[in-house]
């Protein structure tokens, strides 16, 4: 998951333009009106002194914030500050004497707002990943003021006033491409915000965004609590049995710090099937720890409820959606997304759910057959699906995945797998270093080098889980590539690995190899940036984009070179079986009615909550209604929901409710950047495979664009064609009837 912080938090549309661009330094030059507002500002009587570490640029290399700098009472004085400085640079630009022109509206904007974005970078890096309660408290406090702070902006009439009389004048003005897509996005941003509404209607948005602001927050948080507060706790040891024996030491250590001493606690993970599940014999641990999951935040447990939340977070986003004409927020939200239409995102996904609704039930007769013959009386169950499943490939298939993982070692997944395919394809090396600060222990911290020597940038790598940090894996930046200010990426890679008990081998599943491989995809996304403005900058790309590239680098993690240089016995040193490896392949088509399914499912109940009008989401008055919505989108879906239940249930999907935007209306972009993945990996095979000219093409014709240009334009620059459906579908094992056979194969823009 990429996860860019600031234009996540300081805006809930995509003026990115405006704000996105809050730099990580401050430049020089010669005094102009925009600098002395800011002077002024900066020691205005009224604006808190921020005396903190925010008050000026870091130090260190790369201009990476100097951790055992910061206070947590640094954070609201310098959000305080650096919001007055920013409006007062915002005001100096409408107070210009001199007409608007690109320069002095367009990119006074871009570089407006830098010591916002120094502090809401980082506090926003640890509100996510190493949070604490006084975090917390500051979070809840700042999110309205920040969302009131970017309306005051994106809302301001006499600031779009500017803006427009630039924009009008586009067509005779001579721009470099980057120019003119800086200029339209900061348009496209205002406007989409509410530029062209009512005085009163853009009250309105900026009540609507305030109020989702402090919601989603909430939402967030309480998942967070409920996701953390109520691990499984077990009696005995015996009821843990086929866990391993340092998993068994890890649950009695969390229930110890639970409380519950001389007990055994399971801490939950953020989606709705559990890691351990499959390996628990105890059918009815099994089924707690899945109800836990599946009924987190739901009411089963009094103190854990964010149904409301949901409800409330739709219905204004439904509202504000109306307040634009729109017939609901997807279609209010997508208007920069590659599909741009809700009704692509939909045909595209609804073409595979005949197949898919037939695999699972196919599937489902399968694993029933193997329970009846390991002797069960009982017919599967979502707490069954995945150890029958798991039991069925290592018949079929003869895949041990404990054994596999022994060829797994977390440093050398990284070093001699992540980093050595990253030198293959891009010529890149990397140095590790003691000397940076981190804000956890268990962080890591590298230099990375271009071919030729020169420092690219700085790479954080976060991999354990803890309770401090929130569940899943993201990628973001502590400073973005600019060419305006000279700043190199400072990119950090965040996953939730359970860790292996003190003095032992920290050794890695699959999907944690995987998932290592995609965020460092994301990462090279931001690396390879090449962009005069941030607000274009690297990932800064449409929410059914970005996830594209990371997910093209998960195919390196099999490619037998890669592999071979990596995948080591951790005590015999030798290289992973090829065999094993084509075994992976082979049963990877094996359970899509699962491994498929939860997502599929999971995209379209956002969708179902984003296709809400206000009057239908107002109806969602009590819990009980939103249960009733959940139950029914989801059995409109024609999918075995019984068995297979969406990846994420509405009342812990913070994907789509814990910011005012996020991914809302926007899960499919998983299964639709899916598509461009395993068309790209198809490219990629027919032209050689891992080499530094495919590399080299790769980098110079996605990677390296950022938010320049169309994105099918782009992919079409990359690949020749249009992005083909065929190979994904190939790839599920599910191309027997999934697609009609008189759809087209391509999936072309408008």
């Amino acid at each position: 998951m990429m996860a860019r912080n600031l234009a996540q938090i300081l805006t809930t549309v995509s003026a990115a333009a405006l704000l996105a661009g809050c730099a990580s330094y401050s430049g020089g030059g010669s005094v102009d009106p925009i600098a002395e507002a800011r002077a002024e500002a900066a020691y205005a009587p009224d604006i808190p002194e921020g005396t903190g570490y925010f008050a000026s640029d870091s130090t260190l290399p790369f201009l990476t914030p100097d951790f055992t700098a910061i206070a947590e009472s640094d954070y609201m004085p310098a959000f305080e500050q650096s919001m007055a400085i920013h409006q007062a640079e915002v005001q100096a630009i409408i107070d210009n004497p001199a007409a608007p022109t690109f320069e002095n509206t367009i990119v006074e904007l871009e570089k407006s707002g830098r010591m916002l974005g120094r502090v809401a970078r980082v506090f926003f890096a640890l509100a996510g990943s190493n949070t604490t309660d006084g975090i917390d408290a500051i979070n809840r406090e700042v999110g309205p003021k920040l969302s009131a702070h970017s309306d005051s902006i994106t809302l301001n009439p006499a600031l779009f006033e500017r803006v427009k009389a630039v924009y009008d004048k586009r067509a005779s003005m001579t721009m470099t491409r980057e120019d003119a897509k800086l200029l339209e996005e900061t348009y496209k941003g205002m406007v989409h915000a509410g530029a062209l509404l009512t005085e009163e209607q853009r009250e309105q948005v900026k009540a609507i965004n305030t109020q989702l602001s402090t919601l989603t927050t909430e939402f967030s948080q309480a998942v967070r609590a409920a996701t953390n507060d109520q691990p499984l706790i077990v009696d005995t040891r015996e009821e843990l049995a086929g866990m391993s024996d340092a998993d068994i030491e890890a649950a009695a250590a969390l229930a110890a710090d639970k409380g519950h001493e001389g007990k055994f606690a399971i801490a939950l993970q953020n989606t709705t099937q559990q890691p351990l599940i499959p390996v628990l014999e105890n059918r009815d641990v099994r089924e707690r720890l899945f109800k836990l999951s599946h009924n987190r935040a739901d009411g089963t447990n009094p103190e854990h409820d964010t149904r409301m939340l949901s409800a409330k977070i739709a219905k204004l986003r439904a509202e504000k959606a109306a307040l634009f004409g729109e017939e609901d927020w997807a279609s209010y939200t997508m208007y920069d997304r590659m599909a741009q239409k809700p009704a692509t995102a939909l045909e595209f996904m609804e073409q595979m759910v005949p197949a898919l609704a037939a695999t699972q039930r196919r599937e489902a007769e399968m694993l029933n057959a193997a329970i009846k013959a390991n002797g069960g009386d009982y017919t599967v169950k979502p707490w069954d699906w995945y150890r029958y499943a798991n039991k069925i490939k290592a018949e079929q298939y003869q895949l041990d995945e404990d054994a596999m993982m022994e060829y797994f070692q977390l440093d050398k997944v990284l070093e001699d797998g992540v980093f050595y395919m990253a030198e293959k394809l891009y010529g890149l090396t990397f140095e590790r270093r003691t000397d940076i600060p981190v804000y956890h222990p268990d962080v890591w911290v590298y230099t990375v080098f271009e071919a030729d020597g020169s420092e690219l940038g700085l790479f954080y790598f976060d991999p354990f889980q803890r309770p401090s940090k929130r569940g899943g894996a993201w990628m973001s930046n502590f400073v973005d590539q600019s060419y305006l200010w000279g700043t190199k990426p400072v990119i950090y890679n965040v996953l939730n690995i359970p860790k292996a008990p003190e003095g032992e081998v920290q050794l890695v599943s699959y999907d944690w190899v995987n998932t290592t491989f995609h965020e460092f995809g994301h990462a090279l996304h931001g690396f390879f940036a090449d962009q005069k403005y941030e607000s274009l900058s690297g990932t800064a790309t449409a929410r059914d984009f970005v996830e594209y590239p990371s997910q093209v680098h998960e195919m390196w993690a099999t490619y037998p070179e890669v592999l071979a240089n990596y995948a080591k016995h951790y005590e015999t040193g030798e290289t992973i079986p090829a065999e094993m490896i084509e075994k992976i392949d082979a049963a990877s088509k094996f359970n899509q009615g699962y491994d498929f399914g939860e997502v599929v499912e999971a995209a379209l109940l956002d969708m179902k909550w984003s296709a809400l009008s206000p009057e239908e989401a107002a109806a969602l008055d009590t819990p009980e209604k939103v249960d009733e919505f959940e139950r029914k989108s989801l059995e409109e879906l024609g999918l075995e929901i019984g068995l297979v239940p969406p990846r994420y249930r509405t009342t812990y999907f913070n994907h789509i409710f814990s910011s005012p935007a996020g991914y809302s209306a926007g899960y499919y972009s998983y299964l639709w950047t899916e598509m461009l993945d395993k068309d790209s990996r198809q490219w990629f095979l027919d032209n050689g495979g891992l080499t530094r000219e495919n590399g080299e093409h790769y980098r110079k014709t996605v990677l390296s664009r950022g938010g320049t240009m169309d994105y099918f334009e782009m992919y079409k620059t990359f690949a020749g064609r249009e992005p083909d459906v065929r190979y994904m579908i190939e790839s599920r094992g599910l191309a027997a009837s999934t697609q009609p056979s008189d759809a087209p194969a391509t999936m072309g823009g408008e």
